[in-house]
């Protein structure tokens, strides 16, 4: 059985992914910042404004962790994308079968 670290991509793979992890990235920034306007609309105080600042740090924190671009860790980023929401599987059409297959594996083991 072939581990993930094992999987090579191929340069119209890494296009693809590169460009899927972007999008989704986008996807979830464009989301966070609709958020972040709504709360910053009811912000009364300091105690808000704090509130919201620890909330941008953890997920600041969060993102930098989710979205991590090495090969090696793709196949598990991509799963956690596609059971968020954030990618479809159309996202990755051209990946090869073996890796969007595990990929679904992934998310339903997630």
């Amino acid at each position: 059985m072939m581990h993930t670290s094992e999987l090579q991509w191929t340069a119209q793979e890494q296009s693809i992914a590169k460009a899927a992890f972007d999008r989704a990235y986008q996807r979830e920034i464009q989301a966070l910042v609709q958020l972040v306007r709504d709360q910053a609309g009811s912000i009364a105080g300091t105690d808000d404004v704090w509130r919201l600042h620890d909330f941008l740090s953890a997920r600041r924190h969060e993102l930098d962790g989710k979205y991590d671009e090495r090969e090696s860790a793709l196949l598990f980023v991509f799963a956690d994308l596609l059971k968020a929401g954030w990618l479809s599987l159309d996202d990755l059409n051209g990946l090869d079968a073996l890796k969007l297959s595990k990929i679904t594996a992934l998310t339903r083991l997630m």
